[in-house]
This record gives structure tokens, C-alpha cells and sequence, in this order.
């Protein structure tokens, strides 16, 4: 029997790396792949859905999902670019809202697009839409760094919690095979929009009053995601180290 109709037979997980490796592109799609149940229950899931799917449709036919995953990493380059430019430049903070706006767009509806046409690339598209997201939000936290709005290590710290949540959900991914795309009811939606809030409040407000002392809006914003991010790791981990230690207990 030849090796492309020996292949068919398998399951993708049946190979080992290095002999997947050795198959062409076309032999690997041949595969069985089992698709990550998505899990969206953040606040603004249920009307965010119904938007997409609404310009899904209405998308023009020579639009496809590779066009909209560009437009969201591009307008991610773009608002760090602003972040950064707004050290002199304090209206380029409403240039950064405006790109978040189109990150949004581009990063949610290519995903939308193709499950509407029925296009899906499951593999490709999950792996193009996360690796660029790792280099968005560097682009991005670097922006904030240099923009004088807050402080250059909590920006770090703000990077470092965002990967770390990142691995654990890819992680789980993997080997619960649900793929999370919020946590506490929140979702990069929902992180957009506390942003896009924050942009304009630095306008007139770019510092706060709390217990007599006076910080920078972003540093305080920033100290709070750093502790959220990194409690919804370590909860999340936690819970799927012991589920999984109690589904493969050894004997």
C-alpha cells in the first residue's frame, strides 16, 4: 500500500513529530484533525457574535480570512507606533483607539468568515492567528513602554502576564482539546474596550488620587491586568494539572 493511502488511515495524533514532519502538506491535510471545542462566555460574546456573523455575510467575495488576520496584526503594529509616538504627540492616543477598533475587526472576523463559507483551516488558522497575536501584544506593550503613560516594567510585566496566559491556554488546548477565549467573563474584547476607555481618560486624566498618593492612570490599569492575568494562570493551571493527574492516574 502506498504511503499517502497509508496515512489516510491515521489519526494526526497517531504520528510521532519527526514522522509527521516527513509528510508533504498535502499528505499531513489528509490526516484526521479534531478541532478545539471554542469556549467564548465573555460579557459581550453574545453581541459581538451576532455583529460578525452580520459582516460575515456581507463581507465582499474577494475578501477572504487571510485579508482580515492581516488587517489585525498590521493595526496592532500600528497602535504600539502611536503609543509610542504619543510621548509627543498625546492625540495619537486617539489614532491608537482607532487601531484597536481595526485589530478588532481583523482578528475577530477572519475566524467568523470562514466558519460563514465554511472555508476552514483549522490548523493554519489557528496557528497564523497566535503567533501573530504573541507579536502584536510585544508590539504593543513595546509601544506603552516608550510612551511615557507607564511605567517601562509594568509594561514588561504586563507582556510577560500575557504570554504566560497564553501558553496555558495553547497548553489546554492541546490536551483537553477546549480552546478558551475568555476568563471571569472576560475576553480580548472586553480588554479592547478598557483600553480604547483608558486612551481618552489620558487625554484629560492621565493621573489618579488613591489613598493620598498619586499614580499614572496606566500604571494603576497596568499593576491590576498584571495581577488579573497572572491569577487566571495559575487558577487555570492549577485546575487542569489536577484534572489531568486524575484522567491518567497511573495504576
Amino acid at each position: 500500500m502506498a504511503t499517502t493511502e497509508r496515512t489516510q488511515e491515521l489519526e494526526y495524533s497517531d504520528l510521532g513529530g519527526a514522522a509527521a514532519a516527513q509528510l508533504e502538506p498535502r499528505e499531513l491535510g489528509r490526516l484526521g484533525f479534531r478541532d478545539a471545542q471554542r469556549v467564548q462566555q465573555s460579557i459581550l460574546a453574545p453581541l459581538e457574535k451576532k455583529v460578525l456573523v452580520w459582516l460575515a455575510e456581507r463581507a465582499p467575495a474577494r475578501l477572504n480570512s487571510d485579508h482580515f488576520t492581516a488587517l489585525g496584526f498590521a493595526a496592532m503594529l500600528l497602535g504600539g507606533a502611536c503609543y509610542a509616538a504619543a510621548r509627543r504627540y498625546p492625540a495619537a492616543l486617539l489614532l491608537a483607539t482607532l487601531f484597536l477598533a481595526l485589530n478588532w475587526l481583523g482578528d475577530s472576523l477572519d475566524g467568523t468568515l470562514a466558519r460563514v463559507r465554511n472555508h476552514l483551516r483549522p490548523r493554519y488558522g489557528f496557528y497564523v492567528d497566535h503567533i501573530l497575536d504573541s507579536f502584536g501584544a510585544l508590539a504593543l506593550m513595546g509601544g506603552l513602554a516608550l510612551s511615557g503613560y507607564v511605567h517601562e516594567r509594568i509594561a514588561l510585566g504586563m507582556l510577560i502576564a500575557f504570554l504566560l496566559l497564553s501558553i496555558e491556554v495553547y497548553l489546554a488546548t492541546y490536551t483537553l482539546g477546549n480552546f478558551h477565549l475568555s476568563f471571569w467573563k472576560f475576553g480580548p474584547t472586553e480588554v479592547r474596550v478598557l483600553l480604547a476607555t483608558g486612551n481618552v481618560a489620558l487625554l484629560t486624566h492621565p493621573n489618579i488620587h488613591l489613598l493620598g498618593a498619586e499614580f499614572r492612570l496606566f500604571d494603576f490599569g497596568g499593576v491590576i491586568a498584571i495581577a488579573g492575568m497572572a491569577a487566571m494562570t495559575v487558577v487555570s493551571a492549577l485546575r487542569h494539572i489536577r484534572y489531568l493527574y486524575r484522567l491518567e492516574r497511573l495504576p
